[in-house]
């Protein structure tokens, strides 16, 4: 294989698809059903269709598609509104005038003249005057109408009259159905402010439900239920919420074979294509939820790493072979990851640790099974703390039952992935694979992309530390603000980057390094959370037994998260006794956690 920056890379962009040509995933053909279902349905308009489809999974490409669809019918006609350009009851506005400026100035200028010489609007008329008899562009008489249709609550209540009056003239409706159709896309509705979100629907059922429009809106319809973006709604706000829809359709996720031929072809339009073999195509299109933008996002890091870190540039030919796995390592198994690179455990290293445990339920089985045995299980137990197994447990499940309370709570499903465990022994086959984690612990950093939640198949990962704002919704500049959080780490730099994170959403962050500094913190002033590790040196259990002497000595009663690099159920058991709010190895987790906490702050 050759040099890495000798080969040719490129990065994929994220715009929708709007031509067969640049569809990889099939999606044309509804797009183009779709489409037809439109044309036929006009003399059913007015109507809404929603595309429903989560986050990354092609909705607005199949929008784009049926955009072009549309263009080859006859007296059809769209238009398109990004609903992020405006916020509240700007985008009311926004949507009424970008409909009324796809109408013809024929028909704008005779809808004016009908508004001024009204009498709700009397008073404005003779401003108007002037405006009607001059040269207005469409832009132009769009916004005068809006003027007027705002000038007094009595215009306002009139408006969906004078829109239905001018549609119809425009759309050239007869007593049977209308003659031209105006389709209106609105996409990402989902990711807006919930008073947006109510202007945009306004819109579209108070005022601009007529016949010849059609409404094409891209949502994820479980963001807008009651347990979404919207669960603050009224009975009588979400029974309007209910109308505004009159069909769905739910944009399937692509089968095995349709996602494995996309991760392909966006391999070969990044250069990595030689590089990925078929159990590794599989992988990502598994653990990647089937979803095109994750995958996307997971080959541009792909990129990314080859080119820009100089980690790889020291491991000649491999260097690709081993990012590309250790990468999707990073991005399939993130919680394996942060084990892999952190400093080692009591129990040494993480990856040796996981393979024997492999070997041992490998051998429990085949004891089980014909009494043969080539491991020596004993002294895996004996490490873990952990009795070996008894003859009186001919089958061994209570003794593995209580090994697996020591280790990794990920260890027992990843043991079952095949996935996971190709991955894992393809990595270790490659050459200079021990000196390639070395180098990784010594980064101590996450590589290009997201590492956080990247299983998740709803999530948003834009970042692989503390997340950010990802719903559109308006957040508190300081959600934590005046919070007092004692921090407690037998190695404060490591964890600096999450507290300064805390500290900028407003909360006081002191981090110390054992009880004895705890202690002395809490004696000046109380604080409102307490975070700690759990080992510290050789003494594995510290964060616990801190937790105890401190409420023991009156000096901190309050709410606990537990931040370590290993979780096991052993740990979650205790720190659940210790009526803690979690314990976790998850950045993004920790942050929830901390939310959490201040909610319960704000409440007492």
């Amino acid at each position: 294989m050759s040099e890495p920056s000798s080969q040719r890379f490129s990065l994929l962009n994220d715009e929708p698809v709007a031509t067969a040509a640049t569809d990889l995933l099939g999606a044309s053909r509804a797009a183009k059903e779709l489409a037809g279902l439109l044309v036929a349905s006009r003399g059913s308009t007015p109507f809404t269709l929603a595309v429903d489809a989560g986050w990354g999974t092609g909705k607005s490409s199949l929008m784009h598609l049926v955009d072009t669809e549309l263009a080859q019918a006859t007296d059809v006609y769209t238009v398109w509104y990004n609903a992020w350009t405006s916020t509240g009851a700007d985008a009311l506005e926004g949507l009424i005038k970008s409909v009324l400026m796809r109408f013809d100035r024929r028909v704008l200028r005779r809808a004016l003249q009908r508004v001024s010489d009204s009498r709700a609007l009397v008073r404005v008329a003779r401003a108007l005057t002037m405006l009607v008899t001059g040269p207005l562009g469409v832009a132009g008489l769009a916004d005068e109408l809006w003027k007027s249709f705002s000038v007094s609550p009595q215009a306002r209540n009139e408006m969906q009259k004078e829109i239905k009056e001018l549609t119809q003239e425009w759309a050239e409706t007869s007593e049977f159905s209308p003659q031209r159709l105006l389709v209106v896309f609105i996409d990402d509705l989902d990711r807006c402010s919930e008073k947006t979100v109510l202007a945009i629907c306004e819109a579209v059922k108070v005022y601009l439900d007529v016949p010849g429009l059609a409404f094409v809106i891209g949502c994820d319809r479980s963001a807008l239920g009651p347990s979404g973006l919207l669960r603050d709604l009224s009975p009588a706000g979400s029974a309007f919420m209910e109308k505004i829809f009159q069909t769905t359709y739910r944009v399937p996720v692509p089968d095995e074979t349709g996602i494995e031929d996309f991760v392909r072809r966006c391999a070969q339009e990044s250069g990595i294509q030689a590089l990925l073999n078929a159990d590794l195509v599989s992988l990502i299109a598994d653990r990647s939820g089937r979803n095109p933008r994750r995958i996307k996002k997971l080959i541009n890091g792909f990129v990314l790493e080859i080119r820009l870190n100089p980690l790889w540039r020291d491991f000649g030919p491999q260097a690709v072979d081993a990012v590309i796995r250790t990468l999707l390592l990073q991005h399939l198994y993130p919680d394996f990851y942060r084990m892999l690179i952190g400093s080692g455990t009591a129990y040494g290293d993480v990856l040796v640790e996981f393979l024997e445990y492999r070997q041992v339920r490998r051998a429990l089985r085949q004891i089980a099974d014909d009494g043969s045995n080539d491991v020596d299980l004993a002294r895996f137990f004996v490490e873990h703390e952990v009795r070996p197994p008894a003859e009186e447990d001919p089958d061994h499940r209570g003794a593995l039952a209580e090994l697996e309370s020591q280790l990794p709570s990920g260890f027992p499903a990843l043991a079952s992935d095949r996935g996971f465990t190709s991955l894992i022994e393809d990595l270790m086959a490659l050459p200079q694979a021990e000196e390639l984690i070395q180098r990784l612990r010594q980064q101590r950093q996450p590589l290009s992309g997201p590492a956080e939640s990247a299983v998740a198949l709803e999530a948003v990962p834009d970042s692989p530390e503390w997340p950010a704002p990802d719903d559109g919704r308006a957040r508190a500049e300081q959600p934590l603000g005046g919070m007092r959080i004692l921090w407690i780490d037998d190695m404060p730099e490591g964890v600096e980057h999450e507290a300064r994170m805390m500290r900028r959403e407003g909360a006081h962050v002191a981090v110390v390094k054992d009880r004895a500094e705890a202690e002395w913190h809490l004696s000046i002033e109380s604080h409102d959370l307490l975070i700690s590790d759990i080992t510290r040196g050789t003494d594995y259990d510290a964060g616990f037994d801190d937790l105890e002497r401190l409420r023991g000595g009156g000096l901190y009663s309050g709410p606990v998260v537990f931040y370590t690099g290993r979780v096991t159920p052993a740990r979650e058991a205790r720190a659940a006794e210790l009526r803690a709010l979690g314990v976790t190895a998850s950045a993004r987790e920790l942050h929830q956690l901390v939310a959490r906490a201040a909610r319960l702050r704000t409440s007492q």
